[in-house]
């Protein structure tokens, strides 16, 4: 390859998150190119799980939502989160999972306007987000619209009450233009809801600057919270009081321990909590946040260019075979790079086998991970010369690699 394993080396000893690595506990001779799907434990999040569940839980017992402020921990974590995405502090909780909070927001939202009835959103959307729309439709008597990428924005009009949006393509990478689409759906009179799950901790967001009005995001990705990590919500300050959730959990009541038959949501976004929030999952997520102290996100999305550009070029050189569908420009994608391959996924089986690990997704598509707190010049520039071995060698065909498990 043009570019040598000794000129990746002199770039991560110039690289100014070199010291990130260390941040994290990942398993030796592994390349880690899936933390967009599943981010790796940090450093510190195992002794913090480890002293809530003996020292508080069972130390203190149930003590410890008063005296350890286990009540608090949405708001407080969901703050943690909020300078990663551009937002204020009391604009963000964390509870329930992703698709409990699209829910929560597509039924609050359309609420707002009975008159509209279109939900749209984009065909080839990540599924979740797909079904909770369409169910949500359903329900409220509304009209579920999925339209191609390139139809979106033409499709917003008077009828539309919502439009959501995944600003990362979870398979391609593309990435929306989250500040246009959203003043476009506002001057037709619609609301735009976001799911950040491939955008948070990956690329820089700035929701204030960009008028964004309604958003989730994943916990466990690149927020390596861990496996089901808690998800985060995000209502801009000027609509939370305008919203009303049709989820209605004691949590989100404006006197919960009062145990009122009546339902009177609390102010602000606490009347998005549903249920007794999950403490060993909360308390995971918080530390490892602690990942982003001190970090920039310009220079976390700088990294990301470089380490695109250069895993680009080497698979161009060494891996012809393989397509890049992932924009190349940086404004149009997000921290993750994707290649077509018809035997995508035999391909994957035969890299994890070597320590590479990435992941594939439905039909044809390796997935790479692109995460610049912990991932190197010379990791980018290893993983491709260690698939280039076994596409050289032939050696994805062994059948082993095309037997699927139930997670793929």
């Amino acid at each position: 390859m043009s570019v040598t394993l000794a000129d990746a080396e002199a770039r991560d000893a110039a690289d100014p998150l070199l010291n990130l690595r260390g941040r994290f506990d990942l398993p030796e001779g592994v390349i880690y190119l899936d933390g967009n799907s599943l981010g790796p434990l940090p450093k510190g999040v195992a002794e913090r799980v480890a002293a809530v569940v003996s020292e508080e839980w069972g130390g203190d017992l149930i003590r410890g939502w008063n005296a350890r402020d286990w009540i608090g921990a949405p708001q407080r974590v969901g703050a943690m989160i909020a300078p990663l995405i551009g937002a204020k502090p009391h604009e963000v909780i964390v509870a329930d999972s992703t698709t409990v909070n699209l829910f929560k927001l597509v039924t609050a939202a359309a609420a707002l306007a009975p008159e509209r009835s279109v939900i749209l959103t984009e065909a080839g959307n990540f599924r979740t987000d797909l079904y909770v729309a369409e169910g949500a439709a359903n329900l409220l008597g509304r009209r579920f619209e999925a339209r191609a990428r390139d139809e979106v924005e033409g499709a917003i009009g008077p009828g539309t009450s919502l439009l959501l949006l995944t600003h990362v393509h979870y398979r391609t990478g593309a990435r929306f233009d989250m500040a246009g689409l959203t003043a476009r759906a506002r001057d037709t009179g619609a609301l735009t809801l976001w799911d950040l799950s491939h955008s948070a901790g990956a690329v820089p967001l700035d929701l204030g600057r960009d008028g964004v009005e309604l958003a989730v995001g994943c916990g466990y990705k690149y927020l390596n919270g861990g496996p089901g990590a808690p998800a985060f919500l995000y209502v801009a300050e000027h609509l939370q009081e305008r919203l009303m959730p049709a989820l209605r959990g004691w949590m989100g009541h404006e006197a919960p321990f009062a145990f009122d038959d009546d339902y009177r949501p609390a102010p602000g976004l606490d009347r998005f909590l549903v249920g007794t929030p999950p403490i060993l999952g909360i308390a995971a997520l918080e530390a490892a946040l602690d990942a982003y102290r001190g970090v920039a996100m310009d220079a976390v999305w700088a990294k990301s260019v470089a380490l695109f550009d250069l895993f680009r070029a080497l698979m161009a050189e060494r891996c012809p075979d393989f397509t890049c569908i992932t924009p190349q420009e940086p404004e149009l994608r997000g921290s993750h790079i994707s290649f077509a391959h018809p035997h995508a996924f035999e391909i994957c089986q035969a890299l994890i086998a070597e320590g590479v690990i990435g992941d594939f997704r439905s039909p044809d598509v390796l997935r790479l991970g692109l995460t610049p707190l912990y991932l190197g010049f010379a990791d980018i520039w290893r993983a491709v010369d260690i698939l280039g071995d076994i596409m050289g060698e032939a050696r994805w065909r062994d059948p082993a690699f095309a037997v699927r498990g139930k997670v793929t």
